[in-house]
């Protein structure tokens, strides 16, 4: 993922954390807040109960992966943070990425469901 599309500093992750609205399930947990880049930015939180280093970075790392593969998938213009939560240690790739897609579709953050959502010409009444 590259380093404009991502969230890294502290600043830029506390007003997605205090402005954004949250979305979560058993090992996820998503906020999101839109912005006005145009693009869609990630940041990933794993916390020292996951794990040691060594295991926190492996989950950043699967996490980043799951959302370089999906982006296409979200609405541009967002910021995102990803928050694993401890049942993650349980869970392989797949099924991350299952709970990833799932929270997208919760927080109404997909791309293809809204494109059909908006018809063109369509007034809205």
């Amino acid at each position: 993922m590259a380093q404009f599309n991502r969230l890294v500093s502290r600043s830029e992750f506390s007003r997605v954390y205090k402005n954004g609205r949250s979305v979560a399930d058993k090992i996820l947990v998503l906020y999101y807040l839109p912005n006005l880049k145009g693009h869609t930015r990630f940041g990933f939180t794993v916390g020292k109960k996951i794990g040691k280093a060594v295991t926190r970075n492996r989950y950043k790392r699967i996490l980043r992966e799951i959302c370089r593969i999906n982006i296409q998938l979200v609405l541009d213009g967002y910021d995102c943070v990803l928050i694993a939560r401890p049942g993650i240690v349980e869970e392989n790739y797949k099924t991350i990425e299952k709970s990833f897609i799932k929270l997208v579709k919760k927080a109404r953050l997909n791309a293809t469901e809204r494109k059909y959502d908006e018809a063109p010409g369509s007034s809205g009444n």
